[in-house]
C-alpha cells in the first residue's frame, strides 16, 4: 500500500496517524514541496488519481482513492481492528460529524488565516480567530466529561487534533486557563507513539523551513 502526503499536508498527516494506529504497512511517497511553489510542479500519480490534485491519495493494488475522509472509511472496513469509529451507530454518527465539522467547519478559518501576511495578528484575521476560538469553546465543553471526542479514542480525535495543530501555527493559542479540557486532551493526543510520529516529521521540517513550530509541542 502507497500513501502520497506532504511534509505539511494536514490532510495527509491525519491518514499516516490512522494508519499507524491500526498497525498497518505502507510505503510514504512524499510528494516535492517547497514553501515558495508549494506543490508545483503537482506528482503525475496524483493528477492522474485525484481531480482536485491534492494529497493524500492512498494506492492499494488496484484500488486508488484520495480524501482523508474517504481513506479512512477504507482503512476501517479493511482493517477493522483496532477500532476508529464507536460501533453503535449513533454514536458512529456524531463522531463521523465530528470529522466533517474539523476539516469543513474549523480549518477553513485556519485556511483563511494562512492567506494573512503575519496570520493571527493580521487586522483582518479578527473574524477567524473569532471563529477558531468560539470552536475551542465548543469542543472545551465537550471535553468536560469525557477524555476524547467522541467516547473512545477515534477519528474525530485525529482530524481535530491536526487542525488545531495548524491553527496554533498560526498565531491562535490553545490556552490551559480558558480551555483547561480541551488543552489536557490535545496533550494527552500529542502523547500517542502514532502520532508524535507524525508531527515529528512535520516539527523537523517547520524548523528547517525556519518556520514556526506550536510551543506545546
Amino acid at each position: 500500500m502507497r500513501l502520497y502526503s506532504g511534509p505539511l499536508s494536514m490532510f495527509g498527516a491525519k491518514v499516516e496517524i490512522a494508519a499507524h494506529e491500526k498497525g498497518i504497512a505502507f510505503d510514504l511517497q512524499m510528494v516535492p514541496f517547497d514553501m515558495r511553489t508549494l506543490y508545483e510542479p503537482k506528482h503525475p500519480d496524483v493528477l492522474r488519481i485525484n481531480p482536485k490534485r491534492q494529497v493524500p491519495v492512498l494506492v492499494d493494488g488496484e484500488l486508488e482513492i484520495f480524501d482523508s475522509t474517504q481513506i479512512f472509511e477504507y482503512l476501517e472496513d479493511r482493517w477493522p481492528s483496532p477500532p476508529l469509529w464507536p460501533a453503535p451507530p449513533a454514536e458512529r454518527a456524531r463522531a463521523r460529524l465530528l470529522e466533517l465539522k474539523s476539516d469543513e467547519v474549523f480549518f477553513p478559518h485556519v485556511i483563511r488565516l494562512m492567506g494573512l501576511p503575519g496570520a493571527g495578528t493580521h487586522p483582518e484575521a479578527g473574524p477567524a480567530r473569532a471563529a477558531i476560538e468560539s470552536y475551542y469553546g465548543d469542543m472545551d465543553r465537550l471535553l468536560a466529561a469525557r477524555d476524547h471526542l467522541a467516547g473512545d479514542y477515534s477519528y474525530a480525535d485525529i482530524a481535530f487534533f491536526m487542525a488545531q495543530f495548524f491553527a496554533a501555527r498560526m498565531a491562535v493559542p490553545m490556552s490551559s486557563a480558558s480551555w483547561p479540557h480541551l488543552a489536557a486532551w490535545r496533550l494527552r493526543i500529542a502523547q500517542r507513539q502514532a502520532v508524535r510520529r507524525v508531527i515529528d516529521a512535520m516539527i523537523g521540517f517547520l524548523r528547517r523551513e525556519n518556520r514556526p513550530v506550536p510551543t506545546y509541542v
